[in-house]
Order: C-alpha cells, then sequence, then structure tokens
C-alpha cells in the first residue's frame, strides 16, 4: 500500500489472555501490575500495557486496549477487561466465563458448542497457560474464576456478521496465531468459513453467497431460505467457492450486482481489484461473438465502468446472460462438483437475472 509497512496488531484473545495473566498476578502478589508479556501462539514475544487495575479483598481487575495495529478492525481501540476471583473450595478448578459485552453462541457449526460463551478454543487455551504460569505448580483447594468483558461489545458486534452467526449479546473473543495482519484477508475468510459451518449445520442444502448486502436482500425477496444460508463473501468469491467445495456444500447461489459479476466472469477470484478497463475490454470481445450482443461492443469499449455498460445497453437480456452465463463457468471450474445458480441485482435492489 503505497510502499508503507504496514504494522501488526494483536487479537482479542490475546488482550484478553493478557489481561487475564495480570490480574492474576495482581491477585497472587497483592500488588498492581502495569505491564505484561505473553508468548503468542505464533511464536512472537509481545508487551501489553496494562490499565485500571483494581485490588479488592479476593478479587483483581484490570483490562488491555485492544491495538490492531493498521487492519481496519471495529475492535480496535476496545477495552478488553478481566477479573480474577479466588474462592476457597473442595478442590482446586480454574473457571473461564465472558462477562458484559461477550456474546454467547447460540447456534451449532461454530468451534464453541450452543450455549457457552464466544471465547474460541484457542484464546482459551492461551489463558489457561497464563493462569497456570502465574500460579505455577501450586495445587490451591480453591475455584479460580475469570470473567473476560468488554464494556462496549454488545454495541460493536452490531457492525460485525456475528448475529447472523449467532453469535448474540456482544462479541467472540478471537484469534489462531495471536496477531491480526493488516487489512486482514484472514478475518474475512474466516467469517466466510464459520458461516458456512453453521448453515450446513442448520439444515441448509443451499448456500447463498453474496457480494453485499444489497444482491442478498434482492434476493431474499426471491428465494425463501433461512437466515443461516446466508454467507457474505463480499469480494472473496474464489475462496467462498473453494470452501463450499471442501465443506460438501450441494447448492450454491452467487449473488451481485452487475460490476462485481463483470469481475467474476472476467476470471477475479478477489474482485476487490481495480481492472475496469481490462475487464471492460474482454467483455467488448465476449460481445463481438455473440450475435444478439454484437451491437453493444463498441459501447462496452466506451464505457467509463460496469455499471454504465450496464445502464447505456438498457439492461440488454443478451449482455446479462452473457455474462451471468461466464460468472457460471467460474463457478463450475472452482467447483465442479457443486450445483450453482447465479442471481444478478439491479442498483435499486430489484432481480435482473436468475439462472435456473
Amino acid at each position: 500500500m503505497s510502499g508503507k509497512h504496514l504494522r501488526y496488531g494483536y487479537t482479542t484473545g490475546s488482550c484478553a489472555a493478557a489481561a487475564v495473566k495480570a490480574a492474576a498476578q495482581m491477585l497472587r502478589d497483592q500488588v498492581l501490575v502495569d505491564e505484561v508479556e505473553l508468548m503468542l501462539p505464533c511464536g512472537v514475544g509481545a508487551h501489553f500495557h496494562v490499565l485500571g487495575g483494581v485490588l479488592r479483598d479476593n478479587t483483581a481487575s484490570c483490562y488491555v486496549i485492544k491495538d490492531a495495529g493498521d487492519d481496519p478492525d471495529v475492535t480496535n481501540g476496545a477495552e478488553i477487561h478481566a477479573t480474577a476471583k479466588v474462592e476457597l473450595f473442595l478442590k482446586h478448578q480454574i473457571v473461564i466465563e465472558g462477562g458484559t459485552g461477550i456474546g454467547r453462541v447460540t447456534k451449532p457449526g461454530l468451534a464453541v458448542p450452543v450455549g457457552e460463551w464466544a471465547i474460541n478454543p484457542v484464546p482459551r487455551s492461551m489463558i489457561m497457560e497464563v493462569v497456570k504460569e502465574v500460579f505455577a505448580v501450586r495445587c490451591i483447594p480453591a475455584r479460580f474464576t475469570f470473567t473476560i468483558s468488554i464494556p462496549n461489545g454488545e454495541e460493536l458486534a452490531k457492525k460485525t456478521l456475528n448475529e447472523r452467526l449467532g453469535i448474540i449479546g456482544g462479541l467472540s473473543i478471537l484469534g489462531t496465531t495471536g496477531i491480526v495482519k493488516p487489512i486482514s484477508t484472514k478475518a474475512w475468510t474466516d467469517t466466510v468459513d464459520a458461516s458456512i459451518d453453521v448453515a450446513l449445520a442448520c439444515g441448509s442444502r443451499t448456500v447463498v453467497l453474496s457480494t453485499g448486502r444489497t444482491s442478498e436482500l434482492a434476493l431474499q425477496q426471491h428465494l425463501r431460505l433461512s437466515d443461516e444460508s446466508f454467507v457474505m463473501m463480499g469480494d472473496y468469491f474464489g475462496y467462498s467457492m473453494r470452501s463450499c467445495a471442501k465443506k460438501g456444500v450441494p447448492e450454491v447461489v452467487v449473488a451481485g450486482q452487475f460490476a462485481k459479476l463483470v469481475k467474476i466472469a472476467c476470471g477475479h477470484e478477489q474482485t476487490h481489484v481495480s481492472s475496469s478497463e481490462l475487464d471492460l475490454t474482454t467483455l467488448a470481445g465476449w460481445l463481438r461473438e455473440v450475435p444478439a450482443a454484437a451491437h453493444l461492443e463498441q459501447l462496452a469499449r466506451e464505457a467509463n465502468t460496469a455499471r454504465h455498460l450496464l445502464e447505456a445497453s438498457g439492461y440488454d437480456r443478451a449482455l446479462i446472460e452473457l455474462v451471468c452465463g461466464k460468472v457460471a463457468e467460474a463457478c463450475a471450474s472452482l467447483a465442479p462438483l457443486v450445483k450453482t445458480r447465479v442471481f444478478l441485482a439491479g442498483y435499486h435492489g430489484e432481480m435482473l437475472y436468475f439462472g435456473s
């Protein structure tokens, strides 16, 4: 990106583990902590500043501010809180739970069982490791409870796909490597994978891969499926199709508006690419070979954008069928065993094409 070196950040899982480590140390030593060091799952060590430390009798609490680096993450700047509590008990126990702003899982197909707090396995493992590290080999007959919370988590969750995935009431504590890569492709593709898993677990035989909300809403007017069946693939067409094939999805509907479908038709697996002029030149060549649409060749070469071509053509049916047919071919090349249909949404939410 313009030659600028982009800064990595840390996952909510790393921040939660760091806050738990600090709270555990405060509880053990009865002294406030302002920094902790953590070994991340990727093998990198990291230092975290600790804020808001409070000691009260048998509890200790603090928080770490989530730093997503240069990744546009909705949780960047969020306060990841941890409270550690010790109670005399008959046997040694370690309990990890969610508090304010942490979601609960309500649908099957995710890494966490239905009914549990949305604290994923790797972050949970990280938390267990730091607790064991702080308390070493001591086998105190007590129950240690560690509660993770994010004060504005429920509000932030509205900007994510959590609710669609069945995570209700707040955010998830996520992360497999401990770090967030800038402009994180993996964050999106992980969500695509999770969404497909949820759809299959809920019994969906048809998965809708949409490039955006407008095309998704348009399709919902014509195809009655459960909410879990709709997966927001965004720009990740190639990855999403391969994921559906790998997971055994019987049928896929690819839904998008004209400009995005033109990119897919032209062979772009990632539709964020900037190649409008080249795509229109390719499309012009195809039009020349189709008698019913050959008259649009020059218009395609002169159009400013794909949308401009569509509108200037008067929504020509031969043009639409050509592009959607090429999209179907692209789907077949990526997932030959998956039945695929193509849905083209207009720019005002109307249906322009739906393949059989």
